[in-house]
């Protein structure tokens, strides 16, 4: 049998393979210690996995649900925005429960783009946002972000972009742009000005503007969404999700949010793929959504602990990065003499049993930086430390 053409240009997702790598390590009983993917390790509030159990229990709640999701989240959603991003949404019209925010990746491309489309993607940035883009139809047309410019992009730069691409390309046309601030694998914090210029810079070229919002609680105390710059739900949609915002990432639970039009055009595709969600993890993820500041501060109490922990860690391969970041994550630029972040993964890898991502998975751009997870406790961080340090005893 062969695969259909669309897969001509996908491979196989990086952490799949790296993951059964060190699985091997594992079996020859290397235990190593991975400081890669962005798996949180905590576990929910317990009023949301005790939500899950008590409604779960109950008889009535195991059949199809409705493809918009369960007015409870939907309510829950609205409030949620409302109470922490300052946005007003309406809960019957513009907003759309998700299996995942990847899920609404996948779902936005099928909708929107197709063979003869370009869309602008940002380098580093998310694999699966090309991936998704490519899977369409459509052409990924990368745009970097660099240290130099805080990880903005370069209106002019993009304005060019989109002009070479419709030249070189009769009859073809650039329809929308992937963004993500805090923005991952960099942990560059977005703010109000850059919202306001990505929304007249899509309303100037008309495209869709994609943003993906996963990030803005952690390490954050300031949570912002696109879709509060002045006239973002005219060009805009976001994504978000419950995944690292409390700990969730297994329940699958994530959200599309813009105008009723466009919830009911990304409808016409995601009531062709699923027949909703298991109605207790709606209910949960509900109580998830109204919790407290104080659930945000303890979660953020911990993960600075474990930031300064990996801070040592970058200190020890002589890697250089911003204290400022946030996100899941800290990106580090490698330190001269090697060629790319892929060999100073794999030197930490096999010398040290540690693994730490390199940069170079999000895009080109991101060649010569590693990204290392804060998703182990400070116990495990302190581990691979001791283990570094080890090995440069021993060299």
């Amino acid at each position: 049998m062969q695969t259909a053409k669309r897969l001509e240009n996908i491979g196989e997702y990086y952490f799949s393979q790296k993951l059964r790598e060190i699985d091997a390590l594992n079996k020859e009983g290397k235990n190593i210690i991975s400081l890669g993917i962005g798996s949180p390790d905590l576990p929910p509030h317990p009023i949301v996995i005790e939500t899950l159990q008590t409604e779960s229990a109950k008889p009535n709640v195991h059949a199809y649900q409705s493809y918009k999701g369960s007015p409870v989240l939907r309510n829950a959603v609205a409030e949620w925005y409302a109470q922490w991003y300052n946005v007003t949404l309406n809960p019957e019209t513009e907003i759309l429960p998700l299996l995942g925010s990847k899920e609404g990746i996948m779902h936005i491309c099928m909708t929107y783009f197709e063979a003869g489309i370009g869309v602008l993607i940002p380098n580093p940035g998310y694999p699966t946002y090309a991936s998704a883009v490519k899977l369409s139809g459509a052409t990924a047309i990368p745009y970097n972000l660099t240290e130099a410019n805080n990880y903005a992009p370069d209106f002019e730069l993009l304005s060019q972009s989109i002009n070479d691409y419709e030249t070189s390309n009769n009859g073809a046309r650039v329809a929308g742009m992937f963004v993500n601030y805090p923005h991952m694998p960099t942990g560059q914090i977005g703010s109000i000005a850059l919202f306001d210029k990505l929304v007249a810079f899509a309303k100037k070229h008309k495209i869709l503007l994609i943003h993906d919002n996963p990030y803005s609680f952690i390490l954050n105390d300031k949570p912002l969404s696109l879709l509060s710059a002045n006239g973002a739900m005219d060009v805009a949609i976001e994504l978000n999700s419950l995944s690292k915002s409390h700990n969730m990432a297994g329940w699958r639970v994530g959200m599309l949010c813009g105008s009723a039009d466009r919830i009911n055009e990304v409808l016409r595709f995601k009531s062709n793929m699923d027949s909703g969600m298991f109605l207790p993890a709606q209910l949960a993820a509900a109580k998830a959504l109204a919790l407290s500041h104080d659930w945000h501060l303890q979660l953020n109490q911990i993960y600075n602990a474990r930031r300064n922990k990996v801070f040592e860690l970058l200190n020890l391969i002589n890697c250089k990065y911003s204290t400022q970041q946030v996100g899941l994550f800290v990106w580090a630029a490698i330190p001269a003499g090697y060629a790319s972040g892929y060999q100073l993964s794999d030197e930490v890898l096999y010398n040290s049993q540690v693994f730490i991502t390199p940069g170079g998975i999000f895009g080109n751009a991101g060649d010569n930086y590693v990204r290392v997870s804060l998703c182990n406790t400070e116990t495990k961080i302190e581990e691979a430390i001791q283990r570094i340090k080890n090995n440069k005893q021993n060299v």
